[in-house]
C-alpha cells in the first residue's frame, strides 16, 4: 500500500495495491502490520456500511469526548467527495479541512484519526460507503457541524438544490458554536 500525505498531517490516504487479472481484482483493505508500520495503529472495533443515493450529503459528524472515534473510511461502489474537518481546538490545522475523491475504481481509503467531524457527498448515482470505527456509536456523545458553514468553505461538488439531506443534518451547529475536542 502506499501512504499519500494530506494538507492535514494526520490524515492520510490510503492507495492499496491491486492485484488484477482476467477474474477480476484482489486487494488487502486492512492488514493490521502494514497499517501500525505506517503509523495508523488502531483497535478497529466495528464496521459500518451505508447505501446512498446522488446528492445525499451526510454529516458533518463527531463524537465527544471520551466516545471520540476515528475512522478509515471506502467505497466499495460509486464515487463520493470525503470531507474531514480538524476540530481539535489546540491543532495547528484547527478548522482546515480536507476532501478527497474516494471511488469504487480508485479503491483508496482514507484514514480519520480522532478529534476530526467527518461527512460525504455523493457524487454518483449510488454509493456503498464502507468503514471502521475504533470506538462505538454512543448517541448521548453524537454532534455535528453544518455541512454548509461559510466559514468552513467546504466546496461539497454537488448543487445546493440537489442536496439531500436528513432533519438531523439540517440542524448542525455552525462550525463556532460546536463542541470542539481536545
Amino acid at each position: 500500500m502506499t501512504i499519500i500525505p494530506t494538507a492535514i498531517n494526520d490524515v492520510k490516504i490510503i492507495e492499496p495495491r491491486i492485484f488484477g487479472d482476467a477474474r477480476g481484482y484482489f486487494f488487502e483493505a486492512w492488514n493490521k502490520k502494514d497499517f501500525v508500520a505506517a503509523g495508523i495503529d488502531c483497535d478497529w472495533i466495528q464496521d459500518n456500511e451505508s447505501k446512498s443515493r446522488f446528492g445525499v450529503l451526510r454529516g458533518l459528524h463527531y463524537q465527544a469526548a471520551p466516545y471520540t472515534q476515528a475512522k478509515l473510511v471506502r467505497v466499495i461502489s460509486g464515487a463520493v467527495l470525503d470531507v474531514a474537518v480538524d476540530i481539535r481546538k489546540n491543532s495547528p490545522t484547527f478548522g482546515k479541512h480536507v476532501a478527497v475523491e474516494l471511488s469504487g475504481e480508485n479503491k483508496r481509503q482514507l484514514f480519520i484519526p480522532r478529534g476530526f467531524a467527518h461527512g460525504f457527498a455523493v457524487l454518483s448515482e449510488e454509493v456503498v460507503f464502507g468503514y471502521k470505527c475504533d470506538n462505538l456509536y454512543m448517541p448521548s456523545a453524537e454532534r455535528g457541524i453544518a455541512f454548509d458553514d461559510p466559514a468552513l468553505g467546504i466546496d461539497w461538488q454537488v448543487k445546493p438544490d440537489e442536496w439531500i439531506l436528513s432533519d438531523k443534518d439540517r440542524k448542525n451547529l455552525l462550525f463556532a458554536q460546536a463542541e470542539y475536542l481536545e
